[in-house]
């Protein structure tokens, strides 16, 4: 191995295992995505057609997305080890797997088309599962990134406490309770509004809620970069 091939080595390992690591996240997106879909099939089951239609059509636009985006993904990875990891373009596309990375994780910020949605709760009624589920409509509708009331929603964040005292990853949260999702804007309020869906179990609650669309949302809030104590890129 010339010294030249042993700069570039390193680099290989550490762009292989960027990429790798997209692959993954985006089947584990899918993943989950399929199996809210299928919990969600006796929910859905009594719901008007016009909403189901508009939701299908989110998903199936998202799910060829995520297919687009692993095929993409898996063509660059071939490309890169074909032509080596030592070149400008390489570099140039690691940052760019970075930055994507960095927005599905919640450690940049993200800005886009999307929502914003206040839930108010005068009455003290609204607990931490109807946050939650508006979160998993949000997700299943498409949302790639959200924000709720200043805290970036990661893979592991969790709604505690109980109505009145909701926590957030630790955050103690008070209405009304803002969350801002970036995503196609009529899919994800659709996914909010469906009869018996979010909107109703606030108004269940004596609550009230507010759906706004928009084509600019920023999301700002960002999550503390975790270092691995145990899980290295394989390979």
């Amino acid at each position: 191995m010339t010294g030249s091939e042993r700069e570039r080595a390193p680099q290989h390992r550490l762009l292989s295992g960027a990429l790798i690591a997209v692959l993954c996240l985006a089947l584990g997106v899918a993943l989950v995505t399929q199996v809210r879909r299928t919990r969600a099939g006796d929910t859905l089951a009594d719901q008007r057609p016009q909403d189901l239609v508009v939701l299908l059509d989110g998903l199936r636009q998202r799910e060829a997305a995520l297919h687009k985006e692993i095929a993409d993904s898996e063509a660059t990875l071939r490309r890169l080890r074909e032509s080596g990891a030592g070149s400008t373009a390489a570099l140039e596309e690691a940052r760019r797997k970075a930055t994507a990375l960095g927005v599905l994780a919640g450690t940049v910020p993200a800005t886009g088309p999307g929502v914003r949605v206040e839930i108010t709760d005068p009455r003290g009624k609204v607990g931490p599962e109807t946050l939650l589920d508006a979160l998993q409509e949000l997700r299943a509708a498409g949302a790639e990134a959200v924000q709720v009331a200043g805290v970036r929603i990661g893979v592991d964040s969790a709604f505690t406490g109980a109505a009145g005292r909701i926590r957030l990853d630790s955050v103690d949260l008070s209405a009304p309770y803002v969350i801002v999702a970036v995503g196609d804007p009529p899919t994800l309020a659709q996914a909010l509004n469906i009869p018996g869906g979010v909107v109703d179990s606030v108004e269940r609650a004596g609550g009230g809620s507010r759906v706004v669309q928009s084509d600019r949302v920023e999301i700002t809030a960002l999550r503390p970069e975790r270092s691995h104590k145990y899980a290295r890129p394989a390979g």
